[in-house]
């Protein structure tokens, strides 16, 4: 099942209680192929590797049929230092 880039957003941002997240369906429409980036403050003092897992977990059964997902994961405050860089 193709999964739409808005179905993938407000499912981040209700789970991970997310401030922004930008979700790009690289795929050409099929829905097999997203880049995201999150900005969430349940992503404050993980490393990357369990922030990552968070959201794998989190699209656990959509990750099935997704053939590729790169991610960016941020906390409100990376993303403001980002943002002024």
């Amino acid at each position: 099942m193709p999964y739409s880039e808005d179905y993938i957003k407000s499912k981040l941002q209700k789970e991970l209680e997310a401030t922004h997240v930008e979700v790009q369906d690289e795929s050409d429409g099929c829905g097999a192929k997203f880049s995201v980036l999150i900005v969430s403050d349940k992503f404050e003092g993980k490393p990357l590797l369990q922030r990552h897992r968070l959201v794998n977990s989190i699209l656990e059964e959509e990750l099935k049929s997704i053939h590729a997902f790169s991610q960016k994961t941020l906390t409100t405050q990376q993303w403001e230092n980002q943002k002024s860089a």
